[in-house]
């Protein structure tokens, strides 16, 4: 039998939440089953097409609902997780009966789906702490500083480069079978794997200083518009490094399939952020958690995305 696997594309929660429903229904539900993976990302438009269910199982990690009557398991833990008010309303008429789970208040999806596994259906992977461990901090935003974050001296820092980073679906796929079975460290010192990082990672030092000339802080807020520079994927704790001083920061950039701006606040602010930043972007269609979210337009509109991105600026600094 085949089970796709419908997953948040280029982030590490994503990946490793792939990897841990894998394994736990792999060995639970479905042995011996053929595994495929789909990556989704945020678009201006987003759908599900009928063509992206075509496992005999079908499932969403970390990702939003869809009301596909072929999706069979369905994992995410974000505040903004439905695409409609139908939509939560078919998954409040569905849960009961298929093997829906949602919670909001996990700060990973993949802590998420391993505190489900555990707790409805007795099933543990030891070798996979780690790989838990470093989605709740990833995710989470749990670092000790903003240096530390910049800095990326640990394997699952480094990974997330890669995965955030790195282009086309394949060599995250490739890390989502590795994490199965491997320890981060182990992941890392793969030959391909290492080649991507050296790249992505003298971009990532460019990046710092890209950021530190275009933005600015004002009011605890910093905005910067990389969307003329290849800054798909970039650190997002940069910013912090650069302006302690800030609560939230604001940003536009350009991607090829949208234009997106980044609303995100500082883990290390001196003052305590007190806006919810995915209700603030829901209003212009996008989502997110309480302390960051995202907002996806078509690639052809960078005015509307920086209009938006101001807009959203000055409501944060008053």
């Amino acid at each position: 039998m085949k089970l796709r696997v419908l997953y948040h594309d280029h982030c590490f929660d994503g990946a490793a939440s792939a990897a841990f429903f894998s394994r736990f229904t792999g060995e639970r539900f479905y042995p011996g089953a053929e595994f495929a993976y789909t990556g989704m990302a945020h678009k201006a438009s987003q759908l599900f097409e009928d063509s992206l269910f075509d496992g005999d199982e079908n499932a969403i990690v970390d990702f939003k609902y869809s009301n596909n009557d072929r999706l069979s398991w369905w994992f995410d833990h974000h505040q903004s997780a439905f695409l409609s008010h139908s939509d939560q309303l078919d998954y409040e008429g569905k849960k009961d009966q298929r093997r829906f789970y949602f919670d909001p208040t996990y700060r990973s999806c993949t802590e998420f789906i391993a505190h489900v596994a555990r707790t409805t259906y007795g099933y543990e992977a030891v070798d996979l702490a780690e790989l838990v461990h470093w989605a709740g901090i990833i995710d989470g935003a749990c670092y000790k500083s903003a240096g530390e974050a910049v800095a990326m001296a640990e394997p699952a820092m480094k990974l997330t480069l890669v995965i955030e980073a790195s282009k086309g679906s394949e060599l995250v796929q490739r890390i989502i079978r590795m994490m199965q079975t491997k320890k981060l460290a182990e992941i890392m010192a793969d030959p391909e794997i290492c080649a991507t990082f050296q790249p992505l990672h003298e971009r990532h030092v460019r990046s710092i200083d890209v950021i530190g000339r275009l933005g600015h802080c004002t009011d605890g807020v910093i905005y910067f518009d990389v969307a003329d520079y290849d800054m798909e994927g970039y650190n997002k704790f940069v910013p912090y490094s650069l302006f302690p001083q800030a609560t939230y920061t604001v940003s536009v950039s350009l991607a090829s399939f949208r234009t997106k701006v980044s609303v995100g606040s500082n883990p290390w602010a001196p003052a305590e952020p007190t806006h919810n930043l995915a209700t603030i972007c829901e209003r212009y269609g996008g989502g997110g958690h309480p302390r960051v979210g995202a907002i996806s337009f078509e690639p052809s509109q960078v005015e509307e995305a920086r209009r938006v991105a101001r807009e959203i600026v000055l409501e944060l600094r008053s």
